[in-house]
């Protein structure tokens, strides 16, 4: 695996400040089922880091001292770490809202029959991926039979209530692109998602998150491997619109990694980019007594938040 900082860092992206903390995203590991090409987080099913117990311990208490509202739950696929249900009925029982990224393959995955019924139960909210609505592009993105996996894993949570109308739960999809390119317009592909997806298979759902590619971990590394890293951040670099540093992820979120480190979004802690002071990263531990740092660390990487319609966790940021 390729290291891309070296050609991220230094960059003339804009420099950022964080506002209020809304939401802590944890990484609760980088165990997965499945080894997707866009990954930014090179999980897969032999990785095995996992976050503990005493980690999400902490990541609650910090939550509570700063007023985070949201819980933003992602690996890997965070369901195969095995206190996960621990941590969502802690984090719904002191008020505090829990989203779940879920890879939606892990439902039909052995000893995981569990996952569907227990976040309809806690009232989680879910951002599944499913990259497109082709099988063709999904299984060349994600493996064969993936996405008739996934449209099994959809239909199963429509019956629970996911999507419907007039329901509590929610279930939002994510578009990536399955190559060097960036999303066309969210508004348009989402039409055509609730269109063929109804059409085809009877699933609705409530939004489409279309999100670019990183040039990071597993992706960066097939851009270096194919020639194309340096046309990918030019179409990224030229594609960049001032308008939305105003609404990227980073500004009111904090990621957490397995061990416990803090970084400013998911794709520093991917790169090795602590939040804070580059000697002195943080931990949990001093955001317990400590405040929430406000300068963000930016590299070249931040453009895929900013290019064209903008990219976040919550996916376009102009619409």
């Amino acid at each position: 695996m390729r290291d891309t900082l070296p050609l991220l860092e230094p960059s003339d992206f804009p420099s950022l400040e964080r506002r209020a903390l809304g939401t802590l995203q944890l990484n609760l590991g980088y165990l997965c089922n499945l080894s997707c090409i866009h990954c930014h987080v090179n999980a897969g099913p032999h990785r095995t880091e996992l976050m503990e117990r005493d980690i999400m311990q902490l990541a609650l208490d910090v939550a509570q001292r700063h007023g985070v509202r949201q819980l933003d739950l992602t690996g890997g696929s965070p369901e195969m770490n095995p206190e996960f249900r621990w941590l969502v009925q802690q984090a719904r029982s002191t008020g505090i809202a829990v989203m779940d990224r879920l890879n939606p393959t892990i439902i039909e995955e052995p000893g995981y029959e569990w996952v569907a019924e227990f976040l309809a139960a806690q009232q989680v909210e879910i951002v599944a991926s499913l990259p497109c609505y082709s099988a063709a592009n999904v299984d060349e993105q994600r493996g064969d039979g993936v996405f008739e996996s996934s449209i099994r894993a959809l239909q199963r949570l429509n019956a629970l209530g996911y999507g419907q109308p007039g329901s509590s739960l929610v279930l939002n999809l994510v578009y990536n692109p399955n190559g060097a390119f960036l999303p066309p317009p969210q508004a348009a592909l989402e039409a055509d998602y609730k269109r063929l997806l109804q059409e085809q298979f009877g699933i609705i759902f409530n939004q489409l998150f279309a999100l670019a590619n990183m040039p990071i971990k597993r992706f960066g590394s097939w851009l270096l491997s194919k020639g194309r890293f340096e046309s990918y951040m030019g179409t990224l670099r030229s594609a960049h619109r001032n308008e939305n540093l105003n609404s990227v992820m980073c500004r009111d979120l904090l990621s957490i990694d397995w061990r416990g480190y803090v970084y400013d979004c998911d794709f520093n802690q991917m790169l090795g980019l602590p939040a804070g002071e580059a000697d002195s990263p943080l931990h949990l531990r001093d955001l317990l007594h400590g405040e929430v740092p406000t300068r963000i660390r930016v590299a070249g990487h931040c453009y895929g938040c900013t290019a064209g319609q903008g990219s976040s966790c919550g996916g376009a940021l102009a619409i």
